[in-house]
């Protein structure tokens, strides 16, 4: 969710009003957003100019490409929840807050790590790897005249959904992948606040991603549902979290 504060920022300081070419300059343009914009115009010809098509097509793709990390950052995320209790004794055991406590806590938390191969680093990497990617594909349909010029199904791409449908899938398939995601969190029974904090977000990030799908071009609602939608099916093929009682 980190990715649409950044996304945010981008579009104001990063000029996301300026259309794509072969001709603009900068790293950002010609190694992330102009190879991306090639792939969806082409995709699209291919398809009898069907950007909508074009634009489902390469969020899987680029999907399907990210998915190892995705999958790294799952596991990684589950084997710290494993050892989350242990985690919470050593810290009680160490509660005080003299220097030689805390690197005696330090020093036993690493072997903990090392003794379950736990990386606390590993859940974090493949998120920074992903952002620019994503956020690219972001610029690439922003930022593509040709993507305005046409529709798909009932909506023009290039202007909102006139009749909100998009807006509500973004909004219902970001709450599935986030109580997807909740539901194999096995720290926050042992966190309540923690456990509060992600009851707000589960229902504050849904809504607010559905009210900027409201007002941004059809296109890129396409490109979030159809993102939200691969992820929910990822997590439900990685982690069966409906066959799992937590």
């Amino acid at each position: 969710m980190t990715l649409i504060g950044v996304m945010a920022i981008l579009s104001g300081c990063m000029e996301v009003d300026q259309p794509i070419t072969a001709e603009s300059e900068g790293i950002w343009n010609t190694i992330f957003v102009y190879p991306l914009s090639w792939v969806i115009i082409n995709i699209a010809e291919f398809f009898n100019n069907s950007y909508g098509l074009s634009i489902i097509i390469v969020t899987v793709l680029i999907r399907l490409v990210l998915m190892p990390l995705n999958i790294k950052q799952l596991k990684s995320s589950k084997s710290m929840q494993e050892i989350q209790p242990k985690l919470q004794e050593l810290q009680k055991k160490y509660s005080s807050k003299d220097a030689n406590t805390q690197q005696k806590l330090q020093k036993e938390t690493m072997e903990l790590f090392q003794k379950n191969g736990v990386n606390p680093l590993a859940g974090c990497l493949p998120i920074f790897v992903q952002m620019p990617i994503l956020i690219a594909m972001y610029h690439a349909i922003m930022r593509t005249n040709e993507i305005n010029s046409y529709s798909f199904l009932w909506f023009e791409l290039g202007s909102p959904d006139p009749f909100f449908i998009l807006p509500i899938l973004t909004g219902v398939f970001t709450y599935l992948q986030q109580k997807l995601m909740m539901s194999t969190n096995t720290s926050m029974k042992s966190n309540p606040q923690m456990a509060i904090q992600m009851q707000v977000m589960l229902y504050v990030m849904p809504i607010m991603i559905g009210v900027f799908a409201l007002f941004f071009p059809a296109a890129l609602a396409l490109y979030w549902v159809t993102g939200n939608i691969f992820m929910v099916i990822q997590v439900l093929l990685i982690n069966k979290p409906m066959m799992t009682n937590k």
